[in-house]
């Protein structure tokens, strides 16, 4: 008989939401107990779907009826500092979806809030935890690369804006384009396999002249980049390149890689037949002949990342993907748009 107690989950949002209902309930002792969100159809359909009976039309409702454990937020990236300082208030810990906030600065009040409720923060950089990615730091923490010098990282769509129109084009609610939206994924797998090294510095650039044309000729909202691309540097001495794009004119529909070279071997993590299945790959050299290893089949299963949460907390154990980490990529991102604004190199840190 399991004794252990429930963990009570509450999701505010149900876009993203939709994945992080099926997350929390991969994990038995979770139970999804209320859900929130302002368009009544669907709030009812989701709850239905996923027989969640607590439904309410916004969070402040939800968390002042609901006496909840966790809360995912998973609105436009405009409310998540609103909602997650709300949700730690309430005595919850947060389950906060990527990017962590619109800058920095809101990122350090969450992550400072947290710490004075003594609750929990995580971010859900959701593409660690695939079995590709997962296996692939399983060969990083036994010491299989040596130190690694040199990355790319990159997520690219030929076209593929999500939403056209919508928030994500919109700078007040979203932040940013394709670099806060997928670039921040690609940015915390590399940083997540190297250690989270400490930026000094970063170049950037970005563009938008292929979603700027046809929003105008749409007549949609568009005021954000369409591709970004920057290049970081280390305390350690290190480097890495980041790409993304919404609208590239490249051969793929989806092309997701990260490429990073060590001392003693380099590894790869990508994308199979421009979709959402990965593959992870080991290069190095064995007594002067090079040799390359495939390390897990593309369909090999992998625990998501509310599972992993729920397990941190019901244990006592460090949750992965902490806040700390979080506000590390928000810094990067915001000094990237710096750059690009400015045409200069902008520093990070002391």
């Amino acid at each position: 008989m399991n004794t252990t107690p429930k963990l009570r989950v509450g999701v505010i949002g149900l876009g993203m939401g939709r994945a992080h209902i099926k997350g929390w309930q991969e994990h038995p002792n979770v139970e999804v107990v209320a859900i929130a969100d302002p368009d009544a159809v669907r709030l009812d359909k989701v709850g239905t779907e996923f027989g969640v009976a607590g439904r309410y039309a916004s969070a402040e409702a939800m968390l002042a009826a609901e006496q909840l454990d966790v809360v995912s937020v998973c609105t436009p990236n405009k409310f998540h500092k609103e909602l997650t300082l709300a949700a730690l208030a309430a005595g919850c810990h947060v389950l906060c979806e990527k990017p962590m906030a619109m800058n920095a600065v809101e990122g350090r009040a969450m992550l400072d809030a947290a710490q004075a409720a003594g609750k929990r923060l995580m971010i859900n950089f959701s593409y660690r935890f695939s079995a590709a990615s997962r296996a692939l730091k399983t060969q990083v923490d036994a010491g299989l690369f040596g130190d690694f010098y040199y990355g790319r990282s990159v997520w690219h769509r030929r076209r593929g804006m999500p939403g056209f129109g919508g928030w994500f084009g919109t700078k007040a609610l979203a932040g940013g384009g394709p670099l806060i939206d997928l670039g921040v994924h690609r940015l915390d797998l590399a940083l997540w396999l190297m250690g989270y090294p400490q930026p000094t510095w970063v170049m950037g650039s970005t563009y938008n002249p292929i979603a700027s044309a046809l929003a105008q000729q749409a007549g949609k909202t568009f005021d954000v980049e369409d591709l970004a691309a920057g290049f970081i540097r280390f305390e350690n001495g290190a480097t890495l390149a980041l790409e993304a794009s919404w609208a590239a004119n490249i051969q793929e529909a989806e092309l997701m890689e990260t490429r990073l070279l060590g001392t003693q071997a380099g590894l790869l993590q990508k994308n199979l037949h421009e979709g959402y299945t990965f593959d992870a790959h080991v290069f190095t050299e064995v007594n002067g002949a090079p040799v390359n290893m495939h390390l897990c089949p593309p369909t090999a299963e992998a625990k998501s990342a509310m599972y992993d949460y729920a397990e941190a907390i019901l244990t006592g154990q460090p949750h992965p993907a902490g806040g700390d980490q979080g506000l590390v990529v928000m810094e990067i991102l915001d000094a990237l748009y710096e750059s690009a604004r400015t045409g200069a190199p902008v520093k990070i840190g002391g």
